[in-house]
């Protein structure tokens, strides 16, 4: 199975937004890694905008001419939007206002959690979209993905990332292991959050993902190299991985 890599261009509009002004635009940052070959855009619509703005996400659907992967949070205006631009793919997220960043998946533990992020996603299915659920590798949080009716599954990466020596070993595999019952239960497998160029290959290797979500190491390995060629770095990393051996 190939593998597809999107490409989270978040920061790209975060450096924009510290100086209130229109550069780094993001949607000119999107046509740079699409010519570069990624598989589609990924961008993350928070609820108190801190990076992408209404009007980047409505551009990019007019602009793409891969696919547009618009994660956002279980609630009323943000899914409201989601379903007027219909993009092909919407993967609900938790949020946090305090947070840098996503910090793990969705709390899909209590029936209230799972009555709002099943409402929204039968909303976003009803719009025609293809739809997402980022939560941790746990067994639970598979198994109540499926209940939910969601079309795959983003398998957060962040602990693996995160650790170092046996405990990523460990935490590899737990990533492996949710991977083959998502796909043993028929949700497709997508995977990310502190991917980079140092960690990314047994990640890629996985056979189960079909796709990976990577933003701010690109991002980061841009302002060195440029955006095409940090997109077809991360690209030949990931490819190698599913080489055959």
């Amino acid at each position: 199975m190939n593998m597809r890599l999107y490409v989270n261009i978040d920061h790209v509009a975060t450096v924009r937004q510290a100086r209130k002004t229109d550069e780094p635009d993001p949607v000119r940052a999107a046509v740079l890694v699409e010519m570069a070959g990624a598989d589609g855009i990924t961008v993350h619509l928070r609820e108190d905008r801190r990076h992408i703005q209404d009007r980047d996400v409505a551009l990019l659907m007019e602009t793409l001419r891969t696919g547009l992967n618009l994660e956002l949070a279980a609630s009323g205006e943000i899914v409201d939007l989601a379903c007027s631009w219909a993009p092909l793919q919407a993967t609900l997220v938790p949020e946090k206002r305090q947070e840098i960043t996503t910090e793990g998946g969705l709390d899909l533990a209590t029936a209230e959690r799972r009555g709002v992020v099943g409402g929204a996603l039968r909303r976003l299915e009803g719009a025609g979209i293809r739809t997402s659920l980022f939560i941790g590798p746990e067994e639970d949080a598979i198994r109540a993905a499926v209940d939910l009716g969601a079309d795959a599954v983003e398998l957060h990466t962040g602990e693996y990332a995160n650790t170092r020596g046996e405990e990523r070993r460990e935490q590899l595999a737990r990533v492996n292991a949710g991977a083959s019952l998502a796909r043993k239960l028929n949700l497709d497998v997508h995977a990310g959050h502190g991917l980079t160029y140092e960690n990314v290959t047994p990640i890629a290797a996985i056979p189960e993902i079909e796709e990976l979500n990577i933003g701010h190491s690109i991002v980061s390995r841009a302002i060195f190299t440029g955006m095409e060629a940090a997109v077809r770095e991360m690209a030949t990393l990931i490819r190698r991985a599913r080489a055959p051996r």
